[in-house]
């Protein structure tokens, strides 16, 4: 007669981990957290966080609510909640993040947004140029001269 095992149900702190001297080539992809602390070439997605330890390193982008990065990462850093760069964290391309802690003597190579990121509609920047100043009948864009002269 066969035994039947019940398994418990799965935690909510599930934790995949690439080790040392492992090699990924490829896309990650996790409803939970990703450690790192080998090589990914690919893009990571981790519903929940990425760490990053001292010898990890991501070639690609990185997409999850919160990172903590002690080693490297060469491509986008899209954090929706918080981004913890360490004193030895090194990263080489663009990062869009809510909030931001960055350890003095971590190395940051790039465009950094840092703050509420709200998609600008795409009739913004035509409606914007229209409001923009109207030049002045002498066109210059701070008014016509005629007040300076009057006074003068």
């Amino acid at each position: 007669m066969a035994k039947t095992r019940n398994l418990p149900p799965p935690t909510e702190n599930v934790i995949s981990i690439i080790g040392a001297g492992m090699r990924i080539m490829g896309d990650c992809d996790s409803a939970h957290t990703v450690r790192i602390e080998g090589t990914v070439e690919g893009t990571v997605r981790a519903k929940k966080g990425v760490v990053i330890g001292k010898g990890g390193r991501v070639t690609g982008d990185i997409h999850t609510a919160d990172a903590k990065i002690a080693g490297s990462v060469k491509g986008a850093l899209m954090i929706t909640s918080r981004l913890e760069l360490e004193a030895s964290a090194v990263v080489d391309g663009e990062i869009k993040t809510a909030r931001m802690k960055l350890d003095e003597g971590a190395i940051v190579n790039g465009t950094v947004a840092v703050g509420r990121q709200d998609p600008v509609p795409a009739a913004a920047p035509a409606q914007r140029a229209s409001e923009a100043k109207k030049p002045g009948k002498n066109g210059s864009l701070f008014g016509s001269g005629e007040k300076r002269k009057a006074s003068a």
